[in-house]
């Protein structure tokens, strides 16, 4: 059992940054992929990044703006978020799954979600 809490949201303006946080329980921290989804209003819930040991991936819109990284040490998982625009306004999850995937049903666990708003 994973637990997952999300933190660093908020409200920024757009070229700004921001750095999300995702705390996890449970010993088996470093076996998980991590990922980060988001959700807009009125939007299914889409994939952001994840990462695998040393293995990213990232939706292409966020391509050279975002980074995701983890510190196993510390349990947790970051996204940090650069030139911000406002369609990247959403809620943003984090997740933990098995195996490396961008698919929304490949992941066990999930957060509560941290909202992100950027304003023009």
């Amino acid at each position: 059992q994973v637990q997952l809490v999300e933190s660093g949201g908020g409200l920024v303006q757009a070229g700004g940054s921001l750095r999300l946080s995702c705390a996890a329980s449970g010993r088996t921290f470093s076996s998980y992929v991590m990922g980060w989804f988001r959700q807009a209003p009125g939007k299914e819930r889409e994939f952001v990044a994840a990462m695998r040991w040393l293995t990213t991936d990232y939706t292409d819109s966020v391509k050279g703006r975002f980074t995701i990284s983890r510190d196993n040490a510390k349990n947790t998982v970051y996204l940090q978020m650069n030139d911000l625009k406002p369609e990247d306004t959403a809620v943003y999850y984090c997740a933990a799954a098995p195996r490396l995937t961008p698919s929304r049903g490949g992941y066990d666990y999930w957060g509560q979600g941290t909202q992100v708003t950027v304003s023009s």
